[in-house]
């Protein structure tokens, strides 16, 4: 099925792929936008994957400070090269970022960072929450309270403030797939008075 022009600069401006890509998505799925669109994060989470292992020397270091001059937020973004870090997209990402980190709060860049004895400490209140309750339930209660804690204090985890129904990490997966190189949150900062 043809798709219009119209549609593909709709999905390109949704999603920020390219027209070529857009086009395809959109014929695979006749035509369906929001199909487009599931099918094009799909892929580009298997790009993100894919380009994990480079190594990313490059970036920028994005800031936001709130209008009230009394929060920032602060993140260290990296890439693989100077041309990526230096584009208009990037530096975007970069401040996109640093203004989540202001809102949001998070503690940690990904769950791995969660050092042992908080997510024991953790684990130790879901067990006491389910006192009572069947092992096998217990346990499943105990790894939906660490998923939640997770998702509550690291930036990847986090529902992404603009748009709830993305991960900060699907966010940083598209942007791979668009900019073509891998993208590694170093550290982040929030300060606040």
């Amino acid at each position: 099925m043809p798709v219009s022009i119209s549609d593909i600069q709709t999905l390109r401006e949704r999603t920020g792929v390219g027209m070529m890509d857009a086009k395809k998505a959109l014929e695979a799925h006749n035509g369906d936008i929001d199909a487009a669109i599931t099918e094009l994060r799909k892929s580009g989470q298997k790009v993100a994957d894919a380009k994990q292992s480079r190594q990313t020397r490059e970036g920028v270091i994005g800031t936001y400070v709130h209008s009230n001059n009394k929060v920032v937020g602060v993140i260290a973004l990296a890439c693989e090269t100077d041309f990526v870090a230096r584009t208009e997209a990037f530096q975007e990402l970069a401040h996109e970022l640093a203004m989540h980190v202001a809102a949001m709060s998070p503690i940690y860049v990904s769950s791995e960072d969660i050092p042992a004895d908080v997510l024991a400490k953790e684990e130790e209140i879901a067990k006491s929450q389910a006192a009572g309750k069947p092992e096998a339930v217990v346990a499943n209660i105990v790894a939906g309270k660490i998923r939640k804690y997770a998702e509550d204090h690291c930036l990847l985890d986090q529902a992404y403030f603009k748009d709830d129904s993305l991960r900060v990490r699907d966010v940083i997966g598209a942007a791979v797939q668009r900019l073509g190189e891998n993208i590694q949150v170093r550290s982040i900062a929030r300060h606040a008075l």
